[in-house]
């Protein structure tokens, strides 16, 4: 159980809630809004396999498709399949989730596994010559 500031974390679908409420009710990967038949999902932007805490940094709202499609692919590498595929991706929410991502983990400390993992991610995102200036 991590300590510290962010020892409370709120349960799945408390969580879920305040994904949806913090980033809009469209899956990040797709860009589909949610509805009946495409209920929102709980998305662990670092992946729990990689190191990722459940977060509500690290944690974005995507449909079910893209969250099981997905699998353990990064990010990044998902969100340019998702270009590929014609879908809408939300780059910039991305790299926002990203970036509060290691935000948190500079403030919480831990984290060990998860933070090269970020950083190439970040490095990544950078790299593909993106504005985030909205």
């Amino acid at each position: 159980m991590h300590h510290g500031a962010v020892a409370a974390q709120p349960d799945r679908a408390a969580r879920l809630r305040a994904v949806v409420a913090r980033d809009g009710d469209t899956c990040i990967w797709c860009g589909r809004p949610f509805a009946g038949l495409i209920p929102p999902t709980t998305e662990h932007v670092v992946p729990r396999l990689k190191g990722g805490p459940s977060w509500l940094e690290n944690e974005v709202a995507a449909c079910h498709r893209c969250n099981s499609e997905r699998g353990h692919r990064g990010p990044v590498e998902w969100l340019e399949e998702c270009l590929r595929r014609g879908w809408k991706p939300d780059e910039e929410r991305l790299a926002r989730s990203l970036t509060s991502l290691a935000a948190a983990i500079a403030r919480e400390g831990g984290q060990r596994r998860a933070r090269p993992y970020l950083d190439a991610q970040l490095r990544r995102l950078r790299r593909r010559g993106r504005s985030f200036a909205a």
